[in-house]
């Protein structure tokens, strides 16, 4: 990982945009007056004809998505995850998931890491939300080259995809010879003392408590969980019966989200205790990323204390 080597996967997002939109023409996107913040203006500019600005009007992209996709475009539909999940969950719901149309819904601006824009805008229900729809694919990137892998690799499958993305500017943890592939989890380490399952912006902490801990002699292996549904089942039995303690963090509510995911496979499965790291059922704050990830404890600290 390298730490001093960051970005956004907003911006991951809007590169690898560009890059499919000249690889494959019937790419179309549609945004709700953001373009600049979701990064879909890089799109916009090389492909005007094949950009949509629905305006502050969220339900009616997603809806017009939908009509898109049944006339063979691949529309790639984007605004703040608070808008798309939550403003637009109906049309979702109704428009995309129930029909199995293939609309790609690439949700930026997710967790409470966007920071100073406060609790209204800080979006941590969408992962509960969106894998509780059948037929949803839910992917959630860590970092550019994972994000840069996700948007490309959605456009190969046919049906509804929801894809999380982050404002905060993280570490780039992979190189470009990663291999991913949806619906399987990445290992990173091989420790026994335990395992940190973590999604999105978490996994760069998750992987500085991994460094931190082997320094103190414990080892543990982190599992980068960038598809939530479907989740990577076989990855989480094995690390249940291979390690000593299980750890999820996520920046998204306790409900719902990564950690419950986990927590239903372990269940069904091989029921083992799971310590569940993330935003304690309550709503966000106004403040900066980093301090606010502190403050509801989901950075690399409030791991190593529970080892």
């Amino acid at each position: 990982m390298d730490i001093n080597n960051k970005k956004a996967t907003r911006q991951s997002y809007g590169e690898a945009l560009l890059e499919l939109g000249k690889e494959n023409e019937n790419i179309v996107v549609l945004d709700s007056d953001l373009a600049s913040a979701t990064k879909t203006d890089l799109f916009a500019k090389e492909f005007p004809n094949r950009f949509f600005d629905m305006g502050i009007a969220e339900q009616n992209m997603i809806s017009t998505a939908a009509g898109m996709s049944t006339c063979g475009k691949i529309p790639y539909a984007s605004t703040f995850a608070v808008f798309a999940a939550g403003r637009a969950y109906d049309q979702i719901r109704n428009s995309v998931c129930y029909p199995h149309l293939n609309v790609k819904i690439c949700a930026t601006h997710a967790g409470i890491t966007v920071g100073e824009d406060g609790a209204t805008h800080q979006m941590i229900e969408d992962i509960s939300l969106m894998r509780t729809l059948p037929n949803m694919t839910v992917i959630s990137t860590s970092d550019d080259i994972q994000t840069k892998w996700a948007v490309k690799e959605i456009s190969k499958i046919n049906g509804p995809v929801y894809l999380r993305l982050s404002r905060l500017a993280t570490p780039i943890i992979y190189d470009g010879n990663q291999k991913f592939e949806i619906g399987k989890a990445t290992q990173i380490g091989e420790g026994i003392d335990g395992t940190i399952f973590a999604t999105g912006v978490t996994v760069s902490e998750a992987i500085k408590a991994q460094e931190e801990l082997k320094n103190k002699g414990i080892n543990v292996r982190v599992i980068d969980i960038h598809t939530i549904k479907p989740i990577d089942k076989d990855m989480i039995i094995k690390c249940a019966k291979e390690t000593k303690k299980l750890v999820s963090i996520e920046d998204h509510n306790i409900i719902g989200g990564l950690g419950s995911a986990i927590s239903e496979v372990l269940t069904d499965e091989y029921p083992t205790k799971l310590i569940r790291l993330g935003i304690k059922d309550t709503f966000g704050k106004s403040g900066k990323a980093e301090q606010l990830m502190k403050y509801f404890g989901i950075v690399a600290e409030n791991i190593i204390e529970l080892f």
